[in-house]
């Protein structure tokens, strides 16, 4: 595994991406190559409301879970740290232009054949979509808001999650 004792000016490395594309698993092995903390958003919202993210969905709906998203991420004030972000953070202009002040967004692409593989558990998993809205739906709404925040985009098709936390670090560096 590659690893960086290097400052990178204090900034954190913000993982977003699609439900299912691996922005958990990468942040948890990326902080740890890079001997920075890690954080995930959706675990600050469980604890924060002392809810699951579908619960939070089922008993307030879309709008007050987009609200409480946005408001744990205006709350955070960390530096250098590895964030993991729900996929719905991209709804958030206000929540992304905050993360960018201080941190590198790196897209985890992943095609939809891929993430449709991955989630199975869509109805419980706390995924931030409309009443009959579909994954491919979803998949389709989001791709361009990912596209068009990402500072660096990592294309995670075939690839062994080594090569996927390396070729963050390394680029990581670059910006």
């Amino acid at each position: 595994m590659w690893r960086c004792d290097i400052d990178m000016s204090r900034k954190n490395i913000v993982l977003i991406g699609m439900p299912g594309a691996g922005k958990s698993t990468v942040g948890v092995l990326l902080a740890k190559s890079l001997k920075m903390p890690y954080m995930d958003t959706d675990l600050l919202i469980q604890q924060r409301e002392n809810l699951h993210l579908q619960d939070i969905i089922d008993h307030y709906g879309l709008q007050k879970f987009l609200s409480i998203e946005e408001d744990t991420i205006l709350n955070l004030n960390v530096e250098n740290h590895v964030i993991a972000t729900g996929g719905s953070i991209v709804y958030s202009s206000a929540s992304v232009e905050y993360l960018k002040t201080n941190g590198i967004l790196v897209y985890l692409k992943l095609k939809y054949y891929k993430i449709e593989r991955r989630i199975r558990n869509i109805k419980s998993r706390g995924i931030a979509m409309s009443k009959g809205q579909s994954l491919s739906d979803l998949f389709n709404e989001r791709v361009p808001l990912y596209e068009k925040y990402a500072d660096i985009t990592i294309d995670c098709a075939h690839k062994h999650i080594e090569s996927i936390v390396s070729e963050i670090a390394e680029k990581s560096m670059l910006q």
